[in-house]
């Protein structure tokens, strides 16, 4: 851990962006930000590749000097490319170049506990198997790509932790409110990107790895915070807060910024390429964009070993949202957990009425009371139009949302700020899912509560009976954690497949908690709510899984965790999919289910891949063209621990080999659930390990049993003996017609 060497300031290179944006204004021709891709690092020194880059720029730009004008950022250590600013014809240029892999716009991104980490039985009170044997994730280095943090929490305490691990190579890079003791042998490094960033969004934003928003902070100890006794939001929640890995290291690097947590291509790359020189094992990106044009340098991290962890996005419950879809990585989907946060809402009739809310009353607070209830009605919206010449003063009031497809926490947020403008004392929402409580936190000093549909015609039924002297108090919130709630489920925030670009790859790979979780912002303890909350707490098993099994590699590790997921809770219940309607979740939602840690401790077989055979598919992903359909391997002939089949109009075969990690004498049985209107055979159907046989290769063959333009149907293959189940997921859809448009 040092200093960083660059002597470029931040400040100075934003000014230097600016500055090379105006002098390359007078050349002519609008130029914006390109990535440009160029594979392997060739050279052995990072200066010889940068000057490979510019020897590459000068045979488009004419000169070294428009050359180093245009050049505004270098991928030197993972892999090899450059961000530079460039007109449409010089970018047509330059990807004809025969050692551009690819060349695309900079694009931007954004970001998408006390309980949760014991509903997943990693409880540290008594220690499971996982958490003792992975000791804690005694200095896994996990790198988190998000907003930064704030080194002062105290869930970054470093007491107890030995020297920096000698293989790390990072720096502490220092810049605004933040020097070199604010890394230590907890945050071992940290970094920053600010070039090609919004300038607004740095104006509103340290200009350093310190955690402005809190976003990063979060993440950062979900993953691996340290234990910090006696956490709660004013008194909710109440318990000890740790990450995953509470023994685990933590490497910054701050890539998004402002209010919002945005970022962009140039600054993601360079996270995750000087990551890869840093020496960290696990990388942690809470972040989502339209496509994934950042895959190629996940790629070369799991070629280098590292583990890549993405969100899923925040856009469900509508189908073909979820992001991060490439087959390298590990997608997380959000669920919820057995906890919840029951609010009474008491009625002028003496019925009493569950809802869910963080709403806390301070020492300053004046007890509940009844207050008048008032309401627009079912079908009308608390909009402005709705509410004016309404009464709100002192009264609380009955809203209802109007547009399904609107998410709740928007229509929730427009119906808060109408009430309070109004005068309104509470706020009574009727929704279709309670995913949000957080959002109840901060109601403008009013008591607020979200309640479900049937609940909201409930209290509809009292008001109507005597609109003028409908009353109703809002009690404070309290902390309710049980068996009898069931959990978890699929957050209906949580974005879902198929993916768009990658549709015969399932995805997402696996749910973990991400509604409800309390974790460090700044100072205090916060509860959020998304799929970026979820991914922390998959990137603190896969560091608590290295720990425990160092020579496995990123794709053993992914499929340790799908193929021991739950698909039902502890009650045997399937797991279901919030959303409209709630169902039963299938692999679109949660892909193999939902974490289990211990059982990806112990998986029996794993299913493997050579990082090099996603080289047959990763040209496509990239750098589509019209030659890819007849060039590319499909995604279901990768070694992935899923199957996935888009457009099954003859029968289709695929192979699978499995890696015995248990016991050395073992005999597996296979248990096959064919997708509806398919045919799934397997051979063979047992499979015999010893100490001279450990891998074995199967074959499926799937065969469609209609003939009809379909949708997706799911199954299952599970491989199973006394001790172990290993299940992997399968999606296939029937077709007859190319570019058939499902509408109807």
């Amino acid at each position: 851990m040092g200093l960083s060497s660059s002597s470029r300031g931040p400040l100075a290179s934003a000014l230097l962006l600016c500055f090379c944006m105006l002098l390359l204004g007078v050349h002519g021709g609008s130029r914006r930000l390109y990535i440009v891709y160029l594979g392997d690092v060739k050279h052995g020194h990072p200066n010889d590749v940068i000057a490979s880059h510019h020897d590459l720029l000068i045979n488009i730009l004419g000169s070294k000097e428009d050359s180093l004008a245009s050049m505004v950022h270098n991928y030197k250590h993972g892999f090899s490319g450059f961000a530079a600013m460039l007109t449409e014809e010089q970018a047509k240029q330059l990807a004809e170049s025969p050692e551009v892999i690819s060349l695309e716009p900079s694009r931007s991104y954004t970001a998408t506990t006390t309980r949760s980490w014991d509903f997943l039985g990693l409880g540290s009170q008594i220690p499971s198997d996982l958490l003792r044997e992975g000791r804690y994730g005694e200095d896994i280095i996990i790198g988190v790509v998000d907003s930064g943090i704030w080194p002062e929490s105290r869930s970054f305490s470093d007491e107890g932790y030995g020297p920096v691990p000698s293989r790390w190579r990072g720096v502490c890079q220092v810049g605004q409110g933040w020097d070199l003791n604010n890394c230590s042998r907890k945050i071992i490094g940290a970094r920053f990107y600010s070039v090609g960033q919004d300038e607004e969004n740095l104006k509103m934003d340290f200009l350093s790895p310190r955690d402005k928003g809190g976003h990063g902070t979060h993440t950062a100890s979900t993953a691996a915070g340290s234990v910090v006794d006696g956490v709660s939001f004013h008194g909710l929640g109440a318990g000890a807060a740790r990450g995953g890995a509470p023994r685990a290291r933590i490497a910054v690097y701050k890539s998004l910024w402002g209010p919002g947590s945005r970022g962009s291509t140039i600054g993601i790359l360079a996270a995750i390429d000087d990551a890869i020189h840093d020496g960290v094992d696990v990388l942690s990106l809470s972040i989502g964009g339209p496509v994934d044009t950042d895959s190629f340098g996940a790629l070369h991290a799991v070629k280098k070993g590292i583990t890549v962890v993405y969100s899923a996005g925040n856009d469900g419950p509508r189908p073909q949202t979820v992001g991060n879809t490439v087959p390298w990585v590990i997608t997380v989907a959000a669920s919820t957990i057995d906890r919840s946060f029951p609010t009474v809402i008491t009625l002028g009739n003496k019925q009493q009425i569950a809802g869910q809310s963080l709403y806390y009353q301070d020492k300053n607070s004046a007890r509940s009371s009844f207050r008048n209830l008032t309401t627009t009605g079912v079908g009308v919206f608390c909009t402005e139009e709705a509410l004016n010449g309404t009464d709100l003063k002192g009264r609380i009031a009955l809203c209802f949302p109007t547009q399904p497809q609107i998410a709740p926490r928007l229509e929730f947020a427009i119906a808060l700020r109408n009430v309070l403008n109004a005068g309104g004392s509470g706020l009574v929402f009727a929704q279709y899912t309670t995913d949000i409580p957080e959002d109840t936190a901060n109601c403008g000093g009013i008591a607020c509560v979200l309640v479900d549909l049937d609940t909201g015609y409930q209290i509809l039924e009292y008001y109507m009976t005597s609109p003028s002297s409908a009353v109703a108090k809002i009690e404070p919130a309290r902390s309710f954690t049980s068996k009898e709630i069931l959990a978890p489920k699929v957050a209906a925030f949580s974005s879902r497949g198929p993916s768009i670009y990658n549709a015969d790859v399932i995805k997402p790979d696996i749910a973990a908690p991400g509604a409800g979780i309390l974790a460090a912002m700044g100072d205090s303890y916060k509860f959020k709510s998304g799929t970026s909350m979820a991914t922390p707490h998959v990137s603190g098993i896969v560091a608590l899984l290295k720990a425990l099994h160092p020579q496995w590699s990123p794709a053993a590790l992914k499929s340790a965790i799908i193929t021991t997921a739950s698909v039902t809770d502890e009650h045997g219940m399937p797991i279901l999919a919030n959303g409209l309607p709630r169902k039963i979740a299938d692999p679109f939602d949660f892909g193999g289910g939902h974490i289990n840690p211990n059982r990806a401790a112990d998986p029996g077989l794993i299913y493997d891949i050579d990082p090099n055979d996603y080289n047959n598919i990763i040209g496509c992903i990239i750098k589509r063209s019209a030659s890819c359909n007849t060039t590319v391997v499909p995604g279901h002939l990768l070694n992935l621990p899923s199957i996935s089949v888009p457009d099954l109009r003859y029968p289709v075969t695929v192979s699978r080999t499995v890696t015995n990690v248990g016991e050395v004498d073992a005999v597996y049985h296979i248990a096959i659930e064919s997708p509806v209107g398919v045919k799934m055979e397997v051979e063979p159907s047992v499979l015999v390990f010893n100490a001279a046989i450990k891998v074995q290769t199967f074959k499926v063959k799937l065969s469609p049993m209609w003939m009809f333009q379909g949708d997706y149907t799911f199954g299952s293959l599970t491989w199973y003996n006394d001790q172990r189940t290993v299940r992997i997921p399968v999606a296939a859809r029937i077709t007859i017609h190319d570019f058939f448009a499902d509408v109807a």
